[in-house]
């Protein structure tokens, strides 16, 4: 990955970055690795938010 400073804009840049990283979901990553989680728990954490994204389509669909 390349972010090219132009004029000393640091924090531009800086932003850039933060928002390119937060897109591939590596803050989402590095926060669910912080602390060890069972295989259960994670399982059941997967069916979670599957069940949550399908409820989600569907109220959507519903509503068209």
């Amino acid at each position: 990955m390349e972010i090219r400073v132009f004029n000393n804009n640091v924090e531009k840049a800086l932003k850039i970055v933060k928002k390119k990283l937060a897109g591939e979901g590596l803050f989402r990553e590095l926060k669910r690795r912080r602390f060890y989680e069972k295989p259960s728990m994670r399982k059941k954490k997967k069916e979670r938010e599957a069940n949550r994204r399908r409820l989600k389509w569907l109220m959507k669909r519903r509503a068209s």
